[in-house]
């Protein structure tokens, strides 16, 4: 599983102020907040006015204070292209992203071969939005892999995005984007990789159930295949959980219920079924948690209550 840090980011007024400032050390603090991660997603939105060129003084500072690799999260294409001048380490950049709309599929294609980088390439376009299907999301998809193919993008370097949706506003979609990424790891052949950006399933919900949804709908995902997740580098127990995962070694008793969940996603398997320790709370909200994900009850903020 690839670890990408999602902690410097425009959305945050506080980010935003220091990217614009050059604050060095702001940035450098995120930056040892996510020395876990394996890359740092420099999501910088569309880098204009006061952020035009940021990439030229941000990449090098990134490259300089840490040994985080680089995801280019950015809308402007024309930064992303310039990032590349001041990056000395151009191995395996993550370019985030691409959707299936022209030109910019064309040119996000030609910088990937260009510089050999991976793909972010979000299941949706100008023309259908966001399918409310992972039949819909899938059908995407394999259009953009033909023109990945097309082009000569290696399969390997493809990252499909099932577009997770905040589970409070449309609950079902959470359902939605774990089937579209067990379809995609299940439909192409060479096979493509998948990539979700995870803190969008929490997003909106009370700031304590955050960790909770995140954790679960995470475990849920690895069992449906995922290979690479943008997310919350301060969340300590969910880098615990995913390295858990890897090594498919339990650290505590709550991890086998964590085991036993992405099997049962992996195998089509029946939460019913699973057993689990109803004496022990934390275990009983992550049951709650993934019959709210799975859609088998309706969500509430208060739904570890019910």
């Amino acid at each position: 599983m690839i670890l990408i840090g999602e902690n410097i980011h425009v959305i945050s007024k506080k980010v935003r102020a220091a990217l614009e400032m050059h604050d060095e050390i702001y940035i450098k603090n995120l930056l040892d907040l996510q020395k876990k991660m394996d890359y740092a997603d420099l999501n910088v939105g569309p880098a204009r006015g006061s952020l035009a060129s940021i990439f030229s003084w941000l990449c090098p500072f990134v490259e300089e204070n840490s040994n985080l690799k680089i995801s280019l999260d950015t809308t402007n294409f024309d930064e992303m292209r310039q990032a590349f001048s001041s990056i000395k380490n151009t191995e395996n950049i993550f370019l985030n992203s691409t959707s299936n709309d022209l030109p910019k599929l064309d040119l996000v294609c030609d910088l990937a071969l260009e510089y050999n980088s991976n793909i972010v390439a979000l299941t949706m376009s100008k023309e259908t939005g966001i399918p409310k299907t992972s039949d819909g999301r899938l059908e995407i998809a394999f259009e953009m892999w033909e023109k990945f193919l097309e082009k000569g993008i290696p399969s390997d370097r493809i990252y499909f995005d099932p577009l997770v949706l905040p589970l409070n506003v449309e609950q079902f979609q959470g359902l939605e984007a774990l089937n579209t990424i067990k379809m995609i790891k299940e439909s192409f052949d060479p096979p493509v990789k998948t990539i979700i950006g995870l803190s969008n399933i929490s997003n909106g919900a009370p700031q304590e159930l955050r960790p909770l949804i995140n954790r679960v709908f995470a475990v849920l995902a690895f069992g449906a295949g995922l290979d690479a997740v943008i997310m919350d580098a301060a969340d300590e127990e969910l880098y615990r959980i995913f390295k858990m995962l890897d090594a498919q070694k339990p650290e505590k008793a709550v991890d086998n219920l964590y085991l036993n969940l992405a099997k049962m996603f992996e195998n089509f398997g029946d939460l019913e079924k699973i057993d689990f320790d109803k004496s022990d709370e934390e275990q009983l909200k992550i049951i709650k948690t993934c019959e709210i994900i799975l859609g088998k009850k309706i969500y509430s903020n208060s739904f570890t209550q019910v």
